[in-house]
């Protein structure tokens, strides 16, 4: 029998709905807090799903295939009596900071195969808020992020310096640093 959508986490959610998406050829991305609590391992919590139209599909197929699965529309978000999580479907393309973003990781649910971003480009996406809002909640985020998993410093080292923070990036690499001593 199939989980049904009052039992899932958030992973399981995220699952499901791109797995009802890719069957109509809409490709979203999972990106924002929600990784960050799932790449934290829970030291962030967000209880809404950032999917990213990764290619700009017509918003009016999404929004059928969210009513078929028992979302209604609320304000710029989905909505279902079942869960407490909500699902926003901010438009792409699919990057952070200027940079596309190039790979996509997947993560095998009981619900459905979860698409988001790696943790590289979560720690990227992270920054971005720190490096152009001054967000220090978001820097703290691309810490945890860090400590949690494996990343391509020298990768995001470049990003950084293309995006014109290169001493903020000293800041994150400094507090990674620190941290680990």
């Amino acid at each position: 029998m199939k989980k049904q959508i009052k039992d899932m986490d958030l992973k399981e959610l995220g699952g499901l709905i791109c797995d009802a998406l890719i069957a109509k050829d809409i490709h979203v991305v999972l990106s924002g807090g929600s990784c960050v609590e799932i790449y934290s391992r829970g030291e962030y919590t967000s209880w809404d799903l950032d999917l990213i139209n990764q290619y700009n599909e017509q918003f009016k197929k999404i929004h059928a295939v969210m009513k078929e699965l028992g979302f209604k529309e609320h304000n710029k978000y989905f909505v279902h009596d079942d869960t407490k999580f909500f699902i926003e479907f901010p438009s792409g393309p699919l990057g952070v900071g200027d940079a596309p973003v190039e790979n996509i990781a997947e993560i095998d649910t009981e619900a459905g195969v979860l698409r988001l971003l790696t943790p590289t480009d979560c720690i990227k996406d992270r920054l971005a808020a720190y490096y152009h809002w001054d967000d220090e909640q978001s820097l703290q985020q691309a810490i945890w992020v860090a400590q949690q998993n494996e990343y391509d410093l020298q990768s995001i080292k470049e990003w950084s310096i293309k995006e014109g923070s290169e001493a903020k990036y000293t800041i994150f690499e400094n507090s990674l640093k620190h941290r680990d001593k």
